[in-house]
């Protein structure tokens, strides 16, 4: 390095070094690590809008259908299964925490598919005002789920791929050797990989 220095005395070789620090972004892995911080925070966020409606939904479907108490006891220990996880600090440097926390959305949102398809074989829980009311809330925070599920793969991505790749490989060991890879979504439960259909306006 101290070499590299010496050689930029010359005022061409130090504005051609000026340059190609600036081509090279030497900000882009803490940027994209922003990135990626903010994409997760919408994530949770979501997911957390969407265990708030669970309570209510599942009251409403029970005024209504208080035979399904399999159905309605599935979506009550999913919802109860991603209250009482403990998300650690450095989860988005934790593997396996990640995984944990997706396994148990997943199940939730597996737990709520089921409850709607239950739904169908009542036709005045459809009509319902109030039941009418979560269908348009629970379907607009699924659909922000998936968008922000996707906005942090990409930016996870995003960031992986400047970690592994020069000259952001070269710019990381150098200026930010803390960085590290992080973990992204992959499906654990069938379906997972799909927002849950809510759909009450079909025939009765």
């Amino acid at each position: 390095m101290i070499r590299i220095f010496r050689k930029l005395r010359n005022p061409l070789l130090l504005v051609g070094f000026a340059v190609f620090l600036a081509a090279c972004d030497i900000n882009a892995v803490p940027r994209l690590d922003e990135q990626v911080n903010a994409s997760w925070s919408q994530v949770e966020n979501q997911y957390q809008r969407r265990a708030e409606l669970v309570p209510n939904l599942v009251a409403t479907v029970q005024g209504f259908a208080t035979q399904e108490r399999e159905v309605l006891q599935n979506v009550v220990e999913a919802r109860a299964n991603v209250g009482q996880m403990q998300i650690p600090e450095n989860i988005l440097q934790n593997p396996d925490a990640l995984q944990m926390f997706e396994q148990n959305q997943a199940a939730l949102s597996s737990a709520l598919s089921r409850l709607l398809v239950t739904v169908e074989r009542y036709p005045d829980l459809k009509s319902n005002q109030n039941f009418l009311a979560l269908q348009s809330q629970l379907e607009g925070t699924e659909n922000r789920i998936a968008v922000a599920r996707r906005d942090y793969i990409a930016a996870v991505r995003d960031y992986n791929t400047e970690l592994r790749t020069i000259p952001g490989k070269w710019i990381a060991a150098w200026l930010y050797p803390e960085a590290e890879l992080k973990p992204s979504f992959t499906a654990t439960v069938e379906g997972a990989d799909r927002a849950p259909t809510v759909n009450f306006n079909s025939g009765s």
